[in-house]
């Protein structure tokens, strides 16, 4: 904060900081009071000298005496910045932001000559990893790693101190985990409470996750929904292909509620990649139980608009959050990712994860609640659908390039086998 006041004072503009959700930004930075001296943390830095009003404590805005404008908000409400012109964002905490933040961003900071700093703990191989991994060897950026045993912040026995007592509380293996991760800033670290850790690093080590997949001409690429009203809508392409499943593309985007919109995207990514040509049936749009309920629009429900827009939607009937995480434990090993899924879809699954009950020292029930649980919750409904959606291979798929494909006759003929 005080770095951002500094270049608040020397370039007048509008200013952002910004945490994984607007609760964090609220909680952990806008009403926080350092313990050491009982005062407001933004007011220590954002003294009255620099502000030519109080702040703003709705919107989160601070007005400074030069004409900037410094505002704290969530990446969950990212679209929330539109028309901003940001010149510069602190992004705490990047690794649990929404991946499509900086993307969002970098237009205008790059427009405006700004910078965006991205601080965060590791938290598996996300978009902050690849963000990490790019700026190391980019000119333009500037990277530091700082574990705890190199920044001298603990000694050696606070350091164990703090080992023992994750160890003491989640287990050997989550506690040891959960302090290289929150210590040691180490990117492998298994996250604490993950539903899918297991599976997605069988699905790393096994190398499914492939740039050279390609759809499989005849078979329909299908489509798996989660539908936001206020939430994000989140979208899985997959085409099953004998015994494997191809996830090749995702997509999700908070504030969207224009069926039209999402129909002409589909549409341009079956043209862009040739999906769906050649088809023997249409791709069916998998779709949760409570679409029938929901109304999209002020007329019209969701699945009759659907139809409307040349869509197929079909409902993947009721099932318990938890009945549909076993269903996708069980999916993960027969999928094959496109490696354009990796920063956001295969993120979200290794971050989709149990809350934990701090109180009590156990997990609940029920998932944690933030920009994964979209995609993870279309994911759960993919799972549950791909068996209806499985179509045998048309005959000329046994002429595909195989190498191209990544496929088998073998496995070709096993689908056809199953399908008879």
């Amino acid at each position: 904060m005080n770095a951002s006041l500094v270049q608040a004072l020397k370039h007048p503009a509008s200013y952002a900081y910004m945490l994984p959700e607007s609760a964090h930004a609220r909680r952990a930075i806008w009403q926080a009071v350092n313990p050491h001296t009982g005062k407001r943390r933004i007011l220590e830095t954002f003294t009255p000298d620099v502000l030519s009003s109080d702040p703003n404590e709705t919107e989160m805005r601070l007005n400074l005496v030069n004409g900037s404008v410094v505002t704290f908000f969530g990446s969950d409400n990212y679209n929330r910045m539109v028309g901003a012109s940001l010149r510069g964002i602190v992004s705490s905490e990047h690794a649990l932001s929404h991946p499509s933040a900086y993307a969002f961003f970098s237009p205008m900071l790059r427009e405006n000559g700004g910078w965006f700093w991205a601080i965060s703990t590791p938290r598996g191989r996300n978009h902050f990893h690849n963000l990490y991994k790019y700026a190391e060897k980019s000119s333009a950026w500037h990277t530091e790693y700082l574990p705890a045993t190199e920044t001298g912040a603990l000694n050696d026995n606070q350091l164990k101190d703090a080992l023992d007592e994750y160890v003491a509380l989640y287990g050997e293996g989550q506690g040891t985990a959960l302090f290289n991760q929150e210590y040691l800033c180490d990117w492998n670290a298994a996250i604490l409470g993950a539903y899918y850790g297991r599976e997605i690093m069988a699905v790393r080590t096994e190398g499914r996750i492939d740039a050279t997949l390609e759809a499989v001409e005849g078979i329909p690429v299908h489509r798996a929904w989660d539908i936001g009203v206020r939430d994000d809508t989140s979208i899985w392409w997959f085409q099953v292909v004998g015994s494997q499943i191809f996830i090749l593309d995702c997509y999700s985007q908070p504030g969207v509620s224009d069926i039209a919109e999402f129909a002409s995207m589909i549409a341009e990514k079956d043209a862009e990649h040739g999906w769906n040509t050649g088809a023997l049936e249409r791709p069916i749009d998998f779709v949760p139980h409570d679409a029938r309920q929901r109304v999209w629009g002020m007329k019209k429900g969701r699945l009759e608009t659907m139809q409307e827009e040349g869509l197929k939607p079909q409902v993947v009937e009721g099932m318990s959050v938890l009945d549909g995480i076993n269903a996708a434990r069980r999916t993960l090993p027969r999928v094959v990712f496109h490696e354009r899924c990796e920063e956001l879809g295969i993120a979200a699954l290794e971050q989709y994860q149990r809350e934990w009950d701090d109180d009590n020292k156990v997990f609940r029930q029920h998932p944690l609640h933030n920009w994964a649980s979209h995609l993870a919750d279309a994911f759960r409904y993919l799972a549950l659908a791909w068996r209806e959606a499985y179509a045998p291979p048309p005959p000329k798929a046994a002429n595909l390039n195989m190498a191209d494909n990544r496929m088998t006759l073998d496995m070709i003929r096993k689908g056809a086998r199953a399908c008879r």
